[in-house]
């Protein structure tokens, strides 16, 4: 049901070879998830909670058994182990038992012959409930009613460096919102589950966490975990949506009860119910700083709206603290980040992860600095530009490059777009492809930020992947296969592993397996993590194979593998690697770990929690028709240093993809909810950045190696997206003199009182 990929073109780490994917993808053969397809398959179909806060007092289920062409009508009465899961906290129930905490909670299961017959299935089943007052501030729900056991409070993490009573000349207050972003991605929730003569259940599915998903599964069925097997099916986007359950266990459930293969493949409605979003955020923050505007002291209130259950809020409350200052230096910093528990929508990660929140804060209170010190924007950050050797709010000591005040220089000094003489093409006016105006009212603006992000999982979580790396004769020539779980999600992991392997075993023909779980943790495709710790272990494994193979070779001098060939540093050429290799297999299995963490002080958030730090700097240039509220967005210029372009050509779309996202939040994208009620689940009402609002991208990759990782790589897919929201928030504040506290910017807030 899935393919392997391959490739023979002889490209290796720092090319850009052709995507052995892309090509169907382009042509739309490619086949997703939603794809699948087994004979004799019937469909399952979720009953969700029309309320945000409810007591379930009785579900009838009589009248969905008698529509022809059921299979299955399931409650939380039919889960065979425990009706809890999560990714940190087991606190969200496989379908509801007595109570409901958000509005698209699951509640019952339909299997039936056609997804029409599953459909009308659900709306015969009979569920009462007595609504309940919602909790939807996130700020007052630390203190409200309780709605779990232990209060709302899921964690809270202090940050607390220096003086806390340290005094400046100049101080600066603030108070921002972050509106829910939703991942927004392409390819809806999907997956098949086919029942075992075993007992157990192959499941085959779109996530980006192959093995959580498995030892959430194992528990909700009650069997062993060698009776649960997952095959990574085609994945349409992720973006941190796709690490929580939503149908696996689901249609495990269905199949493992009906005997059939089910298929669950949600709406696009569905979906935006059906998994976690961007945690909404109240940020109050203090800047204090010298005439000069140099930092004294940072303080921050920081309150994440986890929504109804605790999904990734954890670590997400971690990042928003730890990264809460920004890239730069400040000797006094007192940071308190609440993650709590409400009755919306809930959340968890999304491309950058508590960074994102906390960089519009922080970057618009350098603004505000700027401005009371009388400084420029990119001049106040410059001053207080965190470098190598920088000691971070947690006390951890950056020790690879940290190139802030160059990546700021770099889009400070290219050149600006040219403003537009005499009549302009409608379409590069804010609204213009609409002839809402000709261009009255239209002021340009420019903005800079600059964002910092952790990569790889921090706070002594053990990160790992494993890997498998075999090599034999194929077709008369050498050939590798590679075996991984970690998920290929449109990220080009596929690539950059094949890259990998014929850098360092020298040969053209390279196969990557389906991604399953017969073999070891290759953990999430999620923190900018898979190409530092997949590539890691794929590099490891490979060295493992040249080891065992060198062994066999009594060749003088170092050894290494080229073009198909052992190459001796003494006697060139040594032989053909098919040659040597004839009728043997060489196969390595690997697991390997980046440096480890350390948890933070429970007192004072001290600790070296993080492996790595990734920055990005933004330069975004706008035009804003001030009487209509309609923004522009004219240029999105970037730097940011990647440690390696490992796929140079993959990097730039990964910067691309991110400032897009980041576009989106500043000005168009936000989940609108309304007493926990989902307002806009549609990408009618929900919108996001298509290519008519991309603008052009002058982009520069800094290449500045960490010595600690893989070809000195540093994470790139988060960065961008945390710093080109504010500045593009930025642009707008100085085009239109506006304070502009909340995102995404709506027309209200550029042309109200």
């Amino acid at each position: 049901m899935t393919t392997a990929h391959q490739t023979t073109t002889a490209s290796g780490v720092g090319s850009s070879p052709r995507r052995p994917d892309g090509v169907v993808k382009v042509r739309g053969e490619f086949a997703y998830s939603s794809d699948l397809w087994h004979e004799d398959m019937v469909w399952g179909a979720t009953l969700r909670s029309p309320h945000p806060y409810a007591r379930i007092t009785g579900i009838d289920i009589t009248e969905a058994l008698a529509v022809q062409g059921v299979y299955a009508v399931l409650t939380h009465e039919d889960v065979p182990g425990v009706n809890r899961y999560g990714l940190e906290h087991q606190d969200q129930p496989v379908l509801a038992v007595d109570v409901v905490r958000y509005q698209g909670e699951p509640v019952a299961l339909v299997a039936a012959d056609h997804p029409e017959t599953a459909r009308r299935a659900l709306k015969r089943i009979q569920v009462s409930y007595e609504e309940l007052e919602p909790v939807v501030d996130a700020e007052h729900a630390a203190e409200g009613p309780a709605l779990h056991p232990g209060g709302n409070v899921v964690r809270h993490v202090p940050i607390r460096r220096g003086d806390p009573a340290a005094k400046a000349e100049v101080v600066v207050e603030g108070s921002y919102q972050v509106g829910m972003q939703d991942q927004a991605f392409l390819g809806p929730e999907s997956g098949l589950a086919v029942p075992a003569e075993d007992g157990g259940v192959d499941l085959f599915v779109a996530t980006q966490w192959l093995h959580i998903d498995q030892q959430q599964i194992v528990s909700a069925l009650g069997l062993p975990a060698e009776k649960v097997r997952l095959t990574l099916g085609g994945v349409g986007g992720a973006f941190g949506g796709r690490e929580d359950l939503s149908i696996q266990v689901h249609a495990c459930l269905l199949a493992l009860h009906t005997g059939k293969p089910v298929k669950m493949v949600y709406n696009r409605e569905e979906s935006f119910y059906g998994h976690v979003h961007r945690h909404p955020a109240t940020l109050h923050y203090e800047h204090g700083a010298d005439k000069n505007g140099k930092l004294v002291y940072v303080k921050a209130r920081i309150y994440l709206d986890g929504g109804a259950y605790a999904s990734s809020t954890p670590a997400v409350v971690a990042n928003a603290a730890t990264l809460g200052v920004g890239p730069y230096d400040a000797p006094n910093v007192s940071i308190d980040c609440w993650g709590v528990y409400t009755n919306n929508p809930p959340c968890g990660a999304m491309r950058g992860f508590g960074a994102v929140q906390a960089a519009f804060a922080y970057e618009s209170q350098m603004d505000r600095l700027a401005a009371a010190c009388g400084l420029d924007p990119v001049e106040v950050r410059l001053r207080n530009a965190m470098s190598e050797g920088s000691v971070m709010p947690t006390g951890q000591v950056v020790d690879s490059a940290a190139p802030v005040a160059e990546l700021l220089r770099r889009v400070r000094e290219k050149p600006l777009p040219e403003l537009p003489q005499g009549e302009r093409d409608l379409r590069t006016l804010p609204g213009g492809v609409s002839n809402t105006t000709h261009g009255e009212g239209v002021v340009r603006g420019v903005g800079y930020a600059v964002g910092i992000k952790n990569v790889c999982f921090s706070e002594g979580f053990d990160d790992y992947s494993t890997a498998r790396v075999r090599l034999q004769v194929v077709g008369g020539e050498a050939a590798a296969t590679v075996q991984t779980a970690a998920c290929e999600v449109g990220q080009g992991l596929v690539t950059v592993l094949q890259q990998i392997v014929r850098t360092e075993l020298g040969v053209e023909q390279v196969t990557i397996l389906p991604m399953d779980t017969s073999i070891g943790n290759a953990g999430s495709s999620s923190a900018s993590r898979q190409t530092y710790v997949t590539g890691g272990a794929v590099r490891a494994a490979c060295l493992a194979v040249r080891s065992a193979l060198f062994e066999q070779v009594g060749a003088a001098g170092e050894l290494s593998l080229s073009g198909g060939k052992l190459v001796s540093t003494k006697e060139g050429v040594v032989a053909d690697l098919a040659d040597v290799l004839g009728d043997d297999v060489v196969d390595e299995t690997v697991e390997w770990r980046h440096r480890p963490t350390e948890t933070l002080d429970p007192e004072t958030g001290a600790g070296n929690a993080h492996v790595q730090y990734g920055f990005a700097a933004h330069r975004a240039v706008v035009d804003v028709d001030t009487e209509l509220g309609l923004v522009k967005v004219v240029s999105l210029d970037c730097a940011q240093d990647v440690g390696k372009a490992m796929n140079p050509q993959a990097v730039l779309g990964q910067i691309q993809g991110g400032s897009a996202q980041g576009l989106g939040l500043a000005v168009m994208e936000e989940i609108q909810t309304a007493e926990g009620r989902i307002r806009n689940p549609s990408f009618t009402d929900y919108l996001i950045p298509t290519v008519l609002d991309m603008p052009p991208m002058d982009i520069d990759v800094l290449e500045l190696a960490d010595p600690h990782a893989p070809y000195g790589l540093r994470g790139v897919g988060e960065p961008p997206t945390i710093s080109s929201t504010p500045a593009i928030v930025a642009a707008i504040r100085a085009a239109t003199g506006r304070a502009l506290t909340r995102v995404p910017v709506r027309p209200e807030h550029i042309t109200g009182p």
